[in-house]
């Protein structure tokens, strides 16, 4: 349900005079979901234009007049031609000089950016300077309710539970065939999923050895590879309760199939372990002193431990993203790196910390989810975070 003054005090604690949502053909899921208009499939461009104060106004087509009767405000325009559209922009934003949209300047945030160039330019033609609504979005698409983040912490135990499982399911078919593939691996865990009524919106990574130092490597039949003993295995694996508006949890573990670690595999994860722990530190540090804190400054603290380690350049991908009812959600991502990421973690909010190195040999790779919830406590989701590569023994 749409909360008119919650959002209200948004767009005034955000220092604009209004809030433009605005989507043609489902372009702006952002926009869509805040409007409640996600489920409907609207042919046509839509305008709706909350103002810091006062009743709020709507733009809609002639074909689908009543598209936004549900939401507040009374006044409403009704379009057939494009000259009529762009007056009826005109009308909306009338008297407002700083106006929110989904937009990124200079597209440093593509996950904010979702409104065209030229919408963008037809608002500024009516002396508006249009600037992102990326930290207002994330207020009423990234926070969780009660029942998402129940959601969330039952599907983090059958997740954290699916590690058992599969490092189980290594070493009894090792035991019994000498090795397994990575695919059957895969296929266990996808059993496990099911077995606890969760889904996935793809399956998860199983890489052995150089397979692991792929960071999006697809784990399949053509290109299998055997775990065995002596193997270094990265298993990732995402799923969620299967279940209206069930959230995701995402987590990453490595396993040596061993009585002893060699020292290589021990070495590389444990930098990576660190700087893990710099970034939930950082995380928890902010929170309980009550400083904003961005996406970004978390990321510098996990990287600046893999940078003064020697491996910066062996860690190619953000530090981690936002986790909501896709798996990459739409609040604020843990990224200094791939984009300009000002947006601030808030609470209700969750979102992965996950550095990586990534070598020709192997890679390691160390995920958790972490959950600020409406009081500020920061939790840890999954278990105990990896504090060494798992042995399997055989």
């Amino acid at each position: 349900m749409f909360d008119l003054t919650a959002v209200q005090a948004a767009v005034r604690g955000a220092g604009c005079d209004g809030w433009l949502l605005y989507d043609f053909r489902g372009q702006n899921v952002l926009a869509q979901r805040v409007a409640g208009l996600a489920e409907k499939k609207l042919s046509r461009r839509w305008f709706y234009f909350v103002p810091a104060s006062g009743e709020p106004r709507k733009l809609a087509h002639a074909i689908e007049p009543a598209a936004l009767d549900h939401l507040p405000g009374a006044a409403k325009t009704v379009y057939r031609r494009w000259q009529e559209l762009e007056a009826g922009v005109g009308g909306l934003v009338a008297g407002a000089k700083r106006v929110a949209m989904e937009y990124s300047p200079r597209n440093a945030n593509p996950y904010i950016g979702r409104v065209d160039a030229g919408t963008v330019e037809l608002v500024k033609s009516f002396g508006c300077e249009v600037v992102g609504s990326g930290d207002l979005i994330q207020q009423f698409e990234a926070t969780w309710d009660a029942d998402q983040e129940k959601s969330h912490f039952e599907a983090a135990k059958h997740c954290r539970d699916a590690y058992d499982v599969a490092f189980a399911f290594i070493a009894d078919e090792i035991r019994a065939r000498g090795k397994v593939v990575e695919s059957a691996v895969q296929a266990r865990i996808l059993k496990h999923f099911a077995d606890t009524g969760m889904t996935t919106y793809s399956p998860p990574i199983v890489g052995v050895g150089p397979h692991s130092g792929d960071p999006h490597f697809d784990t399949n039949p053509a290109t299998d590879l055997p775990v065995e003993r002596g193997s270094f295995v990265l298993i990732d694996l995402w799923a969620k309760m299967n279940r209206p508006r069930a959230v995701y949890a995402d987590y990453t573990r490595v396993a040596f199939v061993g009585d002893r670690v060699p020292e290589p595999y021990a070495k590389v994860f444990a930098v990576v372990a660190a700087a893990r722990d710099a970034g939930i530190r950082r995380v928890k540090d902010a929170f309980a002193a009550g400083r904003p804190l961005t996406g970004a400054e978390v990321d510098d603290a996990t990287r600046e431990v893999i940078e003064k380690a020697g491996y910066g350049d062996k860690f190619p991908h953000r530090t981690g993203h936002n986790i909501g009812q896709e798996v990459h959600g739409n609040g604020a991502h843990v990224d200094g790196l791939e984009t300009r990421e000002d947006r601030h973690l808030i609470r209700r909010t969750c979102f992965s910390i996950e550095p990586g190195i990534y070598l020709p040999e192997f890679g390691a790779r160390s995920e958790v989810d972490v959950y600020v919830d409406a009081n500020g406590t920061v939790h840890v989701t999954g278990g105990e975070p990896q504090a060494g590569v798992h042995r399997i023994t055989v």
